[in-house]
């Protein structure tokens, strides 16, 4: 044998035992670089995040600021003050803001009647005279008239003395009625980097510069200390009335850098990756132990956690047969572990029931055999064993084996029958209370019956006699007396009619199922009643409803008792503490966030009392003498019911500033669906 030969199984095992040291190193090397590049990763999208994040505070504090400039703008409008007040009030809305630079005033051909320039620092319009930069105003005055809202002009550089210039946008608000007449309008020029200071503060322009950029790149205004590096940059659009501003969020740091993560990261993966290969070695022969004794305890755990569980658990396998039950199941449907698995039809299926059952588990079945991850909960009805039918609800999953295969479902069902018990216990209480409240509100009704009835009776009275005064003495002109008097009284008797039927129709619908109504329809139902109450009090109702008016799902009838109920309540808050020509009451209906239509009756009376706020929606809790407390809580409960929320405003003497009244709103969900027949639902097995 030559000394190669016999060198060669030393040289194997030599590489054996290098080899793993050679994969530990590679396994670190490898690890350590991963590390290295992920950190920087995560360092750059940790920045250009942040970048996102300042562009969309400030995209949003900058056209809040904006918004609020306009706010400003109108006030100075309000009550149709004279030219000395407007200039006063113009003047001390200048020096309190810095990046409003002037305020106009101009007629109907756009003319200026009246300017005002801001104190700090020389006319505006001192280089270049206001007619040679109108343009861009007058633009946005005419979209102002025809849209008669206030809307935002394009940005442009205004020349300033000493070869300086600013860039501006103008804002026209359009003034509407007084003595100014409908066309004219009042412009005011914004300084865009005085508003971009204003409406951010400091912390976001700490680590970044914020700039207001055209849609090449040219920058127009900028705030913050330092310049950005052209690194991590975020951009929004600013969508304003009239215009859009296009703003740009620029980190002042650069690239991350590289020392300090890169010994971060070497310390962690060298420390993880020695870690893991001591524990790898020391417990290498425990392991499979340990695993055998945890799979033992796993197995013990999850057998007496499924013997104590209320909820049964239910295996079948692809063909659809019961292949475990636990105890839990059985005691709910009355059949044993060993009955439900020789079964090949469950027994627990209703007779009527069980071909509609067979057909829709086959279909189901077939039909998800391939499903990886598919859960799924519906309700169906099941048979005791008595022969007793009960609801239940069913949760399935998806059985896997070891080796990742589809072999089965697992389900979970729920005895439902307590929780209905417990339902239609609680839905025939609301029932009666709802009924005690719509009773007392007809009680309520009677009183406005009487006032309203006796104006047509009275009239009815009297065209009566002088009728018979007339056949008494016949001349020429009785029989045109006769049929004009006749004529009153059969309108007068109509209208008598009209106020009985509104009552009687609303005393005698019936509970319905939510079905599709038009908010018009819902408030045509109540305003009658409404309007009862509002003239015996000397109150206007005032109506607000887009058009066309939305369709939302509701039950009708209690809706309708609920908008009563509103209404009522803040006719009799202005009955006593609000002049008479204040009582207004008004219904507006408007769209609201998430598919839902938003409902309020705003009254004017002198609000509700913190204390009273407090308690409002608590049941037999009421201020009124002779009131019952349920109203309220009533209308939450209903409208809970519908999915959505009544909430309130209030605003009293003590608020400053502010005009009292009490606004109560709720929503409805809005129905988009097309209009079809309904269809009974039944739940089976699926």
């Amino acid at each position: 044998m030559t000394p190669a030969a016999a060198d060669a199984p030393e040289r194997r095992r030599v590489a054996r035992r290098a080899l793993p040291w050679a994969l530990l190193v590679t396994l670190l090397v490898v690890a350590q670089s991963l590390l290295v590049v992920l950190t920087l990763r995560h360092e750059e999208t940790r920045a250009q995040d942040e970048a996102e994040a300042v562009a969309a505070e400030a995209s949003t504090a900058l056209r809040g600021e904006l918004l609020r400039t306009v706010q400003s703008l109108q006030s100075l409008l309000w009550n149709d003050p004279s030219p000395a007040a407007w200039r006063h009030d113009a003047a001390e809305m200048l020096r309190a803001r810095r990046d409003v630079l002037r305020i106009e005033r101009r007629d109907a051909a756009m003319a200026v009647t009246a300017e005002i320039d801001s104190p700090y620092g020389t006319p505006l319009f001192a280089t270049l005279p206001r007619a040679q930069m109108s343009a861009e105003a007058d633009a946005a005055c005419r979209t102002a008239r025809r849209t008669a809202a206030p809307h935002f002009s394009r940005s442009y550089f205004v020349p300033l003395p000493g070869g300086l210039g600013l860039e501006v946008i103008d804002v026209c608000v359009p003034i509407g009625g007084g003595a100014t007449g409908t066309d004219a309008v009042m412009v005011a020029t914004l300084s865009l980097a005085g508003v971009l200071e204003r409406a951010l503060g400091a912390e976001p322009l700490r680590r970044h510069e914020v700039t207001l950029v055209e849609g090449d790149g040219t920058r127009l205004a900028r705030a913050g200390g330092q310049r950005g590096a052209g690194v991590f940059r975020a951009e929004r659009i600013v969508d304003l009335p009239g215009t859009t501003l296009q703003l740009r969020a620029d980190g002042v740091e650069g690239h991350p850098r590289l020392i300090p993560n890169l010994t971060l990261a070497l310390v962690l993966g060298l420390s993880a990756a020695l870690f893991a290969l001591v524990l790898l070695l020391a417990r290498d022969v425990r392991r499979r132990a340990q695993a055998e004794a945890a799979l033992a305890e796993a197995l013990a755990f999850r057998k007496a956690m499924e013997d104590s569980l209320s909820t049964g658990l239910r295996a079948r396998d692809l063909a659809g047969r019961i292949t475990y039950v636990n105890p839990a199941f059985c005691q709910m449907v009355g059949f044993s572990a060993d009955e439900l698995r020789a079964a090949a039809t469950p027994p627990y299926w209703p007779p009527e029931h069980a071909a509609t059952y067979a057909q829709r588990q086959s279909s189901r079945l077939a039909s998800l055999q391939t499903a990886a991850d598919t859960r799924e909960g519906y309700e169906t009805v099941f048979m005791r064993k008595d022969g007793e039918r009960f609801p239940v609800m069913i949760y399935e999953a998806p059985l896997v084996d070891g080796s990742g295969r589809h072999t089965g479902w697992m389900s979970a069902v729920l005895d439902m029958s307590a929780q209905r018990r417990v339902e239609d216990l609680s839905r025939q209480q609301q029932e009666r209370l709802q009924a005690a409240a719509r009773l007392a509100t007809v009680g309520e009704m009677a009183s406005l019956l009487g006032h309203e009835l006796n104006q047509p009776l009275a009239a009815i009275a009297s065209y009566a006699s002088g009728s018979l005064n007339l056949l008494e003495h016949p001349d020429d002109e009785t029989p045109g007396l006769l049929r004009q008097a006749l004529a009153r009284i059969a309108e007068q008797a109509e209208r008598a009619g009209r106020v009985i039927k509104s009552v009687h129709d609303f005393v005698r619908r019936r509970e319905q199922a939510h079905e599709p109504v038009r908010a018009d329809q819902l408030l045509d139902a109540v305003l009658p009643l409404v309007r009862l109450q509002a003239r015996k009090s000397g109150t206007r109702v005032d109506v607000e409803l887009p058009q066309p008016a939305p369709r939302v799902r509701c039950d009708r009838t209690m809706i309708e008792q609920v908008l009563l109920n509103l209404t009522r309540n803040g006719i009799q808050a202005m009955e006593h503490d609000t002049p008479p020509a204040q009582r207004v009451l008004t219904l507006r209906v408007h769209a609201a966030q998430g598919r839902r239509v938003a409902f309020s009756v705003t009254d004017a009376g002198p609000g509700i009392a913190p204390d009273v706020a407090a308690r409002l929606f608590t049941p037999f809790f009421t201020t009124r003498r002779e009131g019952m407390g349920l109203g309220l809580s009533l209308c939450r409960t209903v409208i809970e019911q519908h999915g959505g929320a009544l909430d309130f405003d209030t605003r009293t003497e003590a608020d400053a500033g502010g005009s009292t009244g009490t606004t109560f709103r709720f929503t409805l969900p809005l129905d988009t669906a097309p209009a079809r027949a309904d269809t009974p639902a039944q739940a089976v097995e699926q």
